[in-house]
């Protein structure tokens, strides 16, 4: 039969001391404290935590049903090689089985111009078929169709905000102008063409909702023959794979043509939020440690008020050591009991924030994200098991580092002093 050691039970007996003289209810008030301080500290982390998560994986995911997993492109030379040998390069990737599909572009930057409005714009030139396999665009479209970019008819697919700012819908006419142009002896003049409106999309990502037009991807070549960079674009079948993917690709590709995935071309976005997300689980884990302190000086009183019980176990032959292990094992419960209760309400409110956050929204008659401000309008979260153990172990270390000085202090109380002065 298993002995449990007696330290142990004294240690659970001075934490939850609750009867008996006004002093030992207050001391267990203090340890109640920082039990519900360590709770309240570990749960606010688990949720904060989740819900960055879930605006990044939100972000993301908008931001990559636009974008594609890894992009082909040359390096030096002509600048159309990859763009003219499309299929060559798709069929190529391919023979990584993690390649789903391949389209090709041209990628530029110009002016769009409407009336007295004249905006930036990233062009993206497109093959409105093979697109589908990389893209979710065709499924974005919010009036007209992808299908309507046919060569020759210099037809344009505008982003939703784009097109309010431009002022423009279907089937009116827009100026488009390339940096490069002719120079002649009236000067430079730029190259230019008339666009037809043939569809909008909407990403729900403002950046390219406002900034991002696509054209046919034969129209995009003629137009951007000098500044535009064609290649392929593909989809794998894990995005998160893809560094590794992009890597295994340039072992195959001829030595003219680069492979980059979605995280290298967006690495300062991404680099941002997992900076501000160490710097909250930083600041957040002040909260915890605030809670350890707590725990340490309710331990130190605890230290205080024992003294005589301290003196009686010494004289009945209990060791230092011992005497520590009573005063360790009070605090380790406090912070495993505390501990155990932040994560079980941090992640159950984590996983049911798509429900309390609208109740409390329809109680309260608020929006914490107004719908014409923010890009996401409904909180997500994303509760990762390596967040929440992460947090715990924190939790647990700082609870018990509390506990060192308070045991070492009682271990150190001499008896003969201690019951001299009572």
């Amino acid at each position: 039969m298993l002995k449990i050691p007696y330290e142990f039970w004294i240690g659970w007996r001075y934490t939850r001391a609750g009867r008996g003289r006004r002093r030992d209810r207050f001391i267990s008030f203090i340890a109640a404290s920082s039990m519900a301080g360590i709770g309240l500290g570990v749960a606010a982390l688990i949720i904060v935590l989740s819900v960055m998560n879930g605006f990044q994986k939100e972000v993301r995911d908008r931001m990559l049903s636009v974008l594609p997993h890894i992009e082909l492109y040359p390096v030096g030379g002509e600048r159309g090689a990859a763009l003219a040998s499309w299929r060559e390069l798709t069929a190529l990737a391919k023979k990584n089985p993690e390649v789903q599909a391949g389209a090709p572009y041209v990628a530029a930057q110009a002016m769009i111009a409407r009336d007295q409005v004249l905006r930036g714009v990233q062009v993206r030139g497109i093959e409105p078929q093979a697109e589908r396999g990389v893209s979710d665009v065709a499924g974005q479209m919010v009036a007209g169709s992808l299908d309507a970019l046919q060569p020759g008819s210099y037809g344009v697919v505008l982003g939703r905000a784009l097109a309010q700012g431009l002022g423009v819908g279907l089937g009116d006419p827009i100026l488009m102008l390339a940096p490069q142009g002719s120079v002649t002896p009236a000067g430079f003049t730029p190259r230019m063409r008339q666009f037809t409106v043939v569809g909008i999309f909407e990403a729900g990502h403002y950046e390219y909702d406002s900034s991002l037009a696509f054209v046919n991807v034969d129209d995009a070549a003629r137009l951007f023959r000098d500044s535009g960079i064609g290649g392929v674009r593909l989809r794998i079948a894990d995005m998160q794979k893809a560094p590794q993917v992009a890597r295994e690709l340039a072992q195959l590709l001829p030595p003219n043509i680069a492979a980059a995935d979605w995280s290298r071309n967006n690495r300062t976005w991404f680099a941002a939020v997992q900076t501000e997300k160490r710097m909250m689980f930083l600041i957040l884990a002040l909260i915890i440690a605030v809670a350890a302190f707590n725990l340490l000086s309710s331990l130190v009183m605890a230290v205080n008020d024992k003294q005589a019980d301290i003196a009686i176990l010494r004289t009945l032959g209990a060791t230092p050591g011992e005497i520590a292990r009573i005063f360790v094992v009070q605090g380790a419960l406090i912070g495993v009991i505390g501990t155990l209760l932040g994560v079980a309400g941090g992640t159950l409110i984590a996983y049911n924030i798509d429900v309390i956050v609208p109740a409390i929204e329809h109680a309260l008659g608020i929006q914490f994200l107004p719908r014409d401000i923010y890009l996401i309008t409904e909180l997500p979260s994303d509760p990762r098991l390596s967040d929440i153990v992460t947090i715990g172990v924190t939790s647990l270390v700082l609870s018990f580092l509390a506990t060192l000085y308070p045991s070492w202090r009682a271990s150190r109380l001499q008896p003969a002093e201690v019951l001299r002065h009572d």
